[in-house]
C-alpha cells in the first residue's frame, strides 16, 4: 500500500493550496481517508476526513469553512482544497486511510499513512 501526498509549498497568509493524495495497493473505495497534521513540537491533529463514498465530510473547528475536502475514486485521489490559510496551518499533511466507521479523528484508527508534505504560510 502506497499513499503519496503532494501540492503543498509555501504560500502567503491568506493564499491557497489544494493538497492530492495518490492510492495504491489498496481497494481505495472503501476506505474512508483523512487528512492529519502536525506542526514542530506537537502533537499529530486531525483536520478533515471523508467517507468511502465520499457522502460524509468532518472537519475540525480550525479549519470549517476554509477547507475542502473531496475524493475521486474512479483515480484513487482524495484532495484538500485549502483556502484562506493562515500561518498557524503550516505543518506537515499527511493523508490517511482507514476503515470507516466514527473514530475518524482517532490518528489510531487509520490503518495507512502517507509520508506528508510540508504547508508553510507566511505572515
Amino acid at each position: 500500500v502506497q499513499l503519496v501526498e503532494s501540492g503543498g509549498g509555501l504560500v502567503q497568509a491568506g493564499g491557497s493550496l489544494r493538497l492530492s493524495c495518490a492510492a495504491s495497493g489498496l481497494a481505495f473505495s472503501r476506505y474512508a481517508m483523512g487528512w492529519f497534521r502536525q506542526a514542530p513540537g506537537k502533537d499529530r491533529e486531525f483536520v478533515a476526513a471523508i467517507a468511502s463514498e465520499g457522502g460524509n465530510i468532518f472537519y475540525a473547528d480550525s479549519v470549517k469553512g476554509r477547507f475542502t475536502a473531496s475524493r475521486d475514486n474512479a483515480k484513487n485521489t482524495v484532495h484538500l482544497q485549502m483556502n484562506s490559510l493562515k500561518p498557524e496551518d503550516t505543518a506537515v499533511y499527511f493523508c490517511g486511510a482507514y476503515p470507516g466507521g466514527p473514530y475518524y479523528r482517532d490518528q489510531y484508527e487509520y490503518d495507512y499513512w502517507g509520508q506528508g508534505t510540508q504547508v508553510t504560510v507566511s505572515s
